[in-house]
């Protein structure tokens, strides 16, 4: 008789954190028809993403308690890289001999931050993200614009690549993903302070002095970067400008949204880098300073006056 020919079963993935990119990777990995898990710390009614004034739902399987999964082949690591440390036990038990881990986080030293919590030998895939979306409810994102991933270039990024093909996520591997990462850092390093600590949107950038303050305090951050070995300029300081002049005025960034929601906060690892590589390399960096300690200040009251 004919042997009758079976599919190949979806390769499984696990994605740690439902927060906006979490939420909104997970969902577009469904609808490929990718094996998802979301792994959470509280139970979810379930997962729905809006875009374009169409809400979708994504069919994942929702894990609130690492004992309820088992190794994968993917694990994406969603969470705020303050948290990297509690996903420790999710990654644990996700991680088995072949799965590799994609590290989809703001700041730079994302490999380095992950490497003490997996098993050993474990590949890491630090990736850059370009996602401008919002987690408006308990497993309800809302998405604005942008699904681009930028990676290391290399035989794990084109594993990457061709394991989201299906999905509206597009992965970019990239040659010098040092100045890949410092350039979205330099996304990062005036909008989300500024309006966290103002409780203000994007349209405050549109005040000539609040502009000039900022280029200012992007020229810190770029004498840092290029001692950290990144290829970042005064161009990179003027596009970053012009990225917040464009941008919609009532627009707000992941730390103003944490702060809105009382949570802590991710300074240490946007001002707090740049901050702790310029004493590295004995760069003065001011103005980055003092947003740090303004933002310590701020992240200690809304822990409720804990260190």
């Amino acid at each position: 008789m004919p042997r009758t020919s079976q599919a190949a079963a979806p390769t499984r993935i696990a994605v740690i954190g439902a927060g906006a990119i979490g939420g909104y990777t997970a969902a577009q990995a469904q609808w490929a028809g990718l094996d998802v898990t979301l792994c959470v710390r509280s139970p979810l009614p379930g997962l729905t993403v809006e875009s374009e004034g169409t809400a979708r739902p994504a069919a994942v399987r929702i894990a609130t308690d690492p004992a309820q999964v088992t190794p994968v082949d993917w694990v994406l690591l969603t969470t705020k890289a303050q948290d990297t440390a509690g996903a420790e036990g999710w990654l644990r038990r996700l991680c088995g001999p072949d799965t590799a881990v994609a590290v989809l986080q703001n700041g730079i030293d994302q490999e380095e931050r992950v490497a003490p919590i997996v098993p050993e030998g474990t590949d890491i895939l630090p990736t850059v993200v370009y996602i401008s979306a919002e987690r408006i409810a308990p497993g309800r994102i809302r998405h604005h614009v942008a699904s681009e991933l930028h990676v290391p270039e290399g035989p794990l990024a084109d594993r990457f690549a061709a394991l989201l093909a299906g999905s509206e996520l597009r992965v970019h591997p990239v040659p010098d993903f040092t100045t890949a990462a410092w350039r979205k850092l330099f996304t990062n390093l005036a909008a989300n302070p500024i309006t966290a600590l103002l409780q203000q949107r994007i349209g405050i950038f549109a005040d000539p002095e609040m502009a000039a303050l900022t280029r200012d305090l992007l020229r810190e951050a770029a004498a840092v970067a290029r001692a950290e070995g990144a290829d970042i300029g005064e161009a990179d300081v003027t596009r970053t400008l012009e990225l917040y002049a464009t941008a919609p005025p009532d627009g707000g960034s992941s730390m103003l949204y944490d702060r809105l929601a009382g949570r802590p906060l991710e300074h240490e690892f946007l001002t707090g880098a740049v901050v702790r590589a310029g004493e590295r390399h004995g760069i003065a960096t001011p103005l980055n300073r003092m947003l740090l300690i303004l933002l310590r200040a701020l992240d200690r009251e809304l822990r409720g006056g804990q260190g």
